[in-house]
């Protein structure tokens, strides 16, 4: 399970070390900028992978629940630039429960570097024993805050857990989780989670961006990362920078890997006993392929692994989205859904040939983040091959600039007339529709066959024209699967995105 994976990356740090040590981190006192530590990510995959240790950890600490890893605050007056004014504030965080492995942090001010030692009095926990720990047994990473048009500081991010990081727009909660890089997911050899090895936040001017380096490491490969972090009134941007350097030859790398819960939403309501609407992180994938067409593939929970590939050159962005933004599409007065964010990715410059895959896990948890999207280049870097990629990040509640097509509203599934018939209903919102002349239906299904299609004014819209539903059944006879497809057109113009989905019994 992708949930799993925070603890399957802290595992890997139980390995015993090899005979071999890497060559130091950028250290006290050294100079500092990222072609730096590139240099040094680059000199240090020339040599063997060596598992961080986590034999200093106590076993309590080791054996903290979720909750009571939780209660663990940073100490009033703590954080780092705390009562500075940079509009910004750093929380270490302490390593225990499931995240066992260390991470050195260091601060940049001045273009020098200064280390961030672990430190017991930072923290406060009521009714916990914090473990003494020496200066240099490192954190388990960093919360981030900023204060948002002369607020409060209002959480931003974490990055924590294997290399995975959280980002969020003001106001909404985290949710969606993105990752420095993916390497073999859902591969009959096993998944390798690279770990963060060192984070490096520089000093951030006052209403600034903050600007964060990263090291991460695994036995294939090592990677120098930088995130420039600007949140915005409606959304977070963050400018990634990755260079990668392989150990082994890489034939199956993601690249902008983001991933989610997703438990039940109006499409797989079968065998659910909830009292909720809908629980989901994320309700669909959303791409802008090379060629310019505008795909929704609403995620669901299946019952056995699914793999999609969806094929392309130069992709112009995708991500995991959450559309449905109303509280009454969840009835969840505790998670509240409805304010996690969206996270599109768009690449900068060209990524060649490739494919967005999309992972769906069957869960039966809400904490399960069973979705996974991710690019994945077609070729193979070779042992002691390098690729330098670059990507924005808009973490939110929206992409940026919609195009103007006709969005899926909402996606509805259930049983339909007769014997294996499904019945689905598509909602689809948008000015393109209001346009002069008829609306045609291009649906397909692949393999099964659609035996009723109507397209239908959509009652409750509030400008008319602006919202109509396709209602279609699927009849798969004896087929365990079918790939629908279905767009909204006025002869061969498109007026709405495409909508593709997997059905599954």
């Amino acid at each position: 399970m992708l949930a799993a994976g925070l603890a399957a990356g802290a595992a890997l740090g139980s390995r015993p070390a090899r005979a071999a040590e890497p060559p130091p981190l950028p250290g006290p006192g050294a100079p500092f900028d990222r072609e730096a530590l590139v240099a040094h990510a680059r000199e240090r995959a020339r040599g063997p992978y060596v598992a961080p240790r986590t034999d200093d950890l106590p076993a309590a600490a080791r054996e903290l629940g979720r909750d009571a890893y939780a209660a663990i605050r940073t100490a009033p007056g703590r954080a780092v630039w705390e009562g500075e004014d940079p509009g910004w504030t750093l929380e270490p965080l302490p390593r225990g429960s499931i995240f066992t492995h260390p991470v050195q942090l260091f601060l940049v001010e001045g273009g020098q570097v200064r280390p961030l030692p672990y430190d017991r009095s930072r923290f406060q926990a009521e009714g916990l024993a914090l473990p003494d720990l020496a200066p240099e047994a490192g954190h388990s990473g960093l919360r981030l805050r900023a204060r948002i048009a002369g607020g409060d500081p209002a959480e931003i991010g974490v990055f924590q857990g294997a290399s995975f990081f959280r980002l969020c727009a003001p106001g909404q909660a985290l949710g969606v989780t993105a990752r420095s890089l993916t390497l073999r997911p859902a591969d009959a050899r096993g998944e390798e989670f690279p770990l963060f090895r060192a984070l490096y936040a520089e000093r951030p001017e006052a209403g600034g961006p903050l600007v964060l380096h990263a090291l991460v490491e695994s036995e294939s490969a090592v990677a120098a990362l930088s995130f420039r972090i600007a949140p915005e009134a409606r959304a977070t941007v963050c400018d990634v920078e990755a260079a990668i350097f392989a150990r082994q030859p890489l034939d199956h790398v993601g690249l902008g890997g983001c991933q989610a819960s997703y438990l039940f939403g109006p499409l797989d309501r079968r065998s659910v006993d909830d009292a909720r609407s809908a629980v989901h992180a994320t309700d669909g994938l959303a791409i802008a392929n090379g060629s310019g067409e505008q795909i929704w593939r609403p995620v669901h929970n299946p019952d056995a692994l699914q793999i999609s590939a969806f094929v392309d050159a130069n992709p112009r962005g995708f991500g995991l989205m959450q559309r449905a933004r109303a509280f009454r599409d969840y009835e969840d007065d505790v998670q509240h859904w409805e304010s996690r964010p969206s996270l599109w990715l768009e690449p900068q410059g060209d990524w060649g040939q490739g494919s967005v895959v999309l992972l769906e896990i069957p869960s039966d948890s809400e904490a399960n983040e069973n979705v996974l999207a991710y690019w994945r280049p077609k070729e193979t870097l070779p042992k002691d091959g390098a690729l330098r990629v670059a990507y924005r990040q808009h973490w939110g509640w929206d992409r940026p600039a919609p195009p103007p097509l006709a969005r899926v509203a909402a996606s509805r599934g259930g049983r339909g007339s007769a014997g294996p018939r499904r019945l689905f209903l598509v909602d689809f919102a948008g000015e393109a529709l209001a346009g002069a002349g008829g609306l045609d239906l291009a649906l397909s299904a692949a393999p099964g066959t659609i035996t009723r299609q109507q397209l239908l004014p959509d009652p409750g819209a509030e400008t008319p024209g602006t919202r109509a539903r396709v209602a279609f059944e699927l009849d798969p006879g004896s087929e365990r699967a079918s790939e629908l497809r279905l767009q909204l057109r006025r002869g061969d113009r498109p007026v709405s995105e495409t909508w593709l989905y997997r059905w599954t019994p």
